[in-house]
């Protein structure tokens, strides 16, 4: 079978990843948190350039193989795109799998901030692929963290290893974010397992041929379960039940009767999965599944707006290369490459607005990303029950707002980077295309953006009597006082301090019209999430900037010349969309809700 060569040019943005980490963030003192002291710099270093090298050298030439065949579905078996399955053993071989599991179930113990980072190079240089240990990083997050000792001493080393993958199964046919409405169901049997029946759609990574087995991860109700979502449970599935060495033994009845041809992430097989009395076994307590698997789905959503960035570094990379290259016309200012019949089209100012826009969405997401990572991480290691609960706060409150607008840029940035290309960004051979494809997906899966948005007004502001806020709102504040009268920040803090007002009087308009009528906050809710996002990467601009101008007289000053440009864009040409974003939001609903049904379509009445 032909390969087909992969057209996207990809460089692993290590530099960056420091920055964030070290300079911006303080992630270089991670060592010094109990149960994380082999996290010195000398070691995340090294990590992140095998990581870089892995993903450059196996997973980046099979891309565009993966998207080109796809998977295959043939009476149930499903078999991944060439060199998937030699990939994916010399991933496991790494032990990439088990890099932020702790020691105790088989892991390396590293921190999670490490292992997104390493993600997002996954997802710059093949999303597909990177969906298959994804899944399985959920899936024992959530073993771990609800199931008994059996379960997790038959099933997490072997998931560690990445001999056995798996999944999460959620969505039924009629059943997607509502999931009071499921109807799969699990009958009690005498040896204290169940008998699981239903049927689950659109289950990424549910079918493959990379594992010698897979764990599913399936909602359910029992016999006498409450209605609603008070009366769902969690059950774990396996497609071969262990034998007694713990090896698999028995196929379970669970069958995939068809994969789904998508717009894209050709490469990962989504899978409708039919359970037909299949063996389970309950994990955590009867009637309290979604709650066990909220672990997982919030990992996911975090793992989703990694995959936004990830996609936004690469269509920002594609872009970036082809705009040096590419010659047409001349500079409008005189030409700046007299020697050539015309100038390279960086040197225009519409394409530099493209430039600059996907350059500030990947850098700036990449810093919001690493703080919240590095809260994740504290949430577990920190030495005070205090400070991991202000981190797991910051946590809570920020994951929907990663999870929307990480890909809501990542699909604008991959739009922009085939604009860049003109007519080559529109043909398939150039692989900007697949971008496109492939990041639209991750709007909608895990929770569409909508319900992210509503998660965040509906859930997080008012959680705890709006303590997740404070995770915020204290550290942004006290920033700003502490530099209003820095020299270096005089274009930025008052700027930021101006947004982050406007956060706060939509967080009390949402609060006191959201009590009154919950539709108030429902037609606020996505341009209040893109406000927050906004106001945080305001914040983390400006805290860059400071870093920045400390360090232009350095060896790298380019670099850091680099930031403060950006910096300077994003708050010049980007920030200014808060205004607007305020005024939708203090529109209200009625012109949401105004108009009767019959109205929407005229024509068809």
């Amino acid at each position: 079978m032909p390969e087909h060569q992969n057209p996207v040019p990809y460089t692993a943005p290590l530099r960056d990843m420091k920055f964030a980490l070290r300079e911006l963030l303080d992630g270089d003192k991670l060592h010094e948190l109990p149960g994380l002291e082999d996290a010195t710099p000398d070691l995340v270093d090294a990590v992140l350039e095998e990581g870089a090298k892995f993903c450059v050298n196996e997973l980046l030439p099979i891309n565009r193989d993966g998207d080109e065949f796809g998977c295959t579905w043939d009476n149930g078996v499903v078999r991944t795109p060439p060199g998937f399955k030699e990939a994916y053993d010399r991933f496991c071989e790494g032990g990439w799998q088990g890099l932020s599991v702790p020691a105790e179930h088989g892991g390396q113990g590293l921190p999670h901030t490490l292992d997104l980072l390493f993600n997002e190079m996954i997802v710059s240089t093949n999303m597909a692929f990177g969906m298959y240990p994804g899944l399985t990083a959920g899936a024992m997050n959530a073993i771990m963290a609800h199931a008994n000792d059996d379960l997790k001493a038959t099933y997490l080393p072997k998931m560690v290893e990445g001999k056995w993958s798996g999944t999460m199964c959620l969505t039924e046919p009629h059943c997607g974010t509502d999931l009071g409405l499921l109807k799969a169901k699990a009958e009690p049997l005498p040896d204290g397992s169940f008998a699981i029946s239903g049927q689950k759609i659109f289950i990424s990574a549910g079918e493959h041929d990379l594992t010698e087995n897979i764990v599913h991860l399936v909602l359910a109700k029992l016999p006498d379960a409450p209605k609603g979502v008070r009366g769902i449970s969690l059950f774990l599935v396996p497609k071969f039940i262990p034998d007694a060495d713990g090896n698999p033994g028995a196929r379970n009845g669970v069958l995939c009767a068809r994969i789904e041809e998508k717009m894209g992430i050709h490469g990962n097989a989504t899978a409708v999965l039919q359970f037909d009395q299949a063996t389970g076994y309950l994990v955590g307590e009867a009637n309290k599944g979604l709650e066990a698997m909220f672990v997982m789905m919030n990992t996911a959503r975090l793992g989703v707006g990694i995959q936004g960035l990830g996609i936004s570094e690469t269509a920002f990379q594609a872009a970036v290369a082809y705009a040096k290259d590419r010659l047409q016309m001349r500079s409008l200012s005189g030409a700046k490459a007299p020697e050539k019949s015309a100038d390279p089209i960086i040197v225009h100012p519409d394409v530099r607005r493209m430039l600059m826009k996907m350059k500030a969405h990947a850098e700036g997401n990449r810093a919001l990303s690493t703080w919240v990572c590095l809260a994740l991480d504290k949430s577990f290691h920190a030495p005070t029950q205090a400070e991991r609960q202000a981190n797991d706060d910051l946590v809570q409150l920020m994951t929907p707002i990663l999870k929307a607008y990480f890909t809501d840029t990542a699909l604008l940035s991959a739009s922009d980077s085939i604009q860049v290309l003109g007519g080559h960004g529109y043909i398939r051979e150039w692989g900007r295309e697949q971008l496109l494809r492939d990041a639209k997906i991750a709007q909608i899966y895990e929770g569409t953006n909508g319900i992210q948005a509503l998660d965040l007004v509906g859930r997080k502001l008012g959680a705890h009597f709006g303590r997740y806020l404070k995770a915020f709102f204290h550290p942004v504040a006290e920033f700003i006082e502490q530099e209003m009268m820095n020299p270096d920040l005089k274009e930025f803090i008052p700027e930021l301090a101006k947004t982050f007002s406007m956060l706060q009087e939509t967080t009390q308009f949402i609060a006191l019209n959201g009590l009154r009528d919950p539709e108030e906050a429902g037609a606020a809710s996505s341009d209040y999430l893109r406000l927050f996002a906004l106001t945080a990467l305001a914040y983390l601009w400006a805290k860059t900037v400071k870093v920045a101008k400390a360090n232009t007289d350095g060896g790298e000053a380019d670099f850091y010349r680099g930031k403060i440009m950006t910096a300077q864009f994003f708050y010049r040409r980007m920030l200014p969309e808060a205004a607007a974003l305020r005024k939708m939001v203090l529109a209200g609903k009625e012109t949401l809700m105004q108009m009767p049904e019959e109205l929407f379509d005229l024509e068809a009445a």
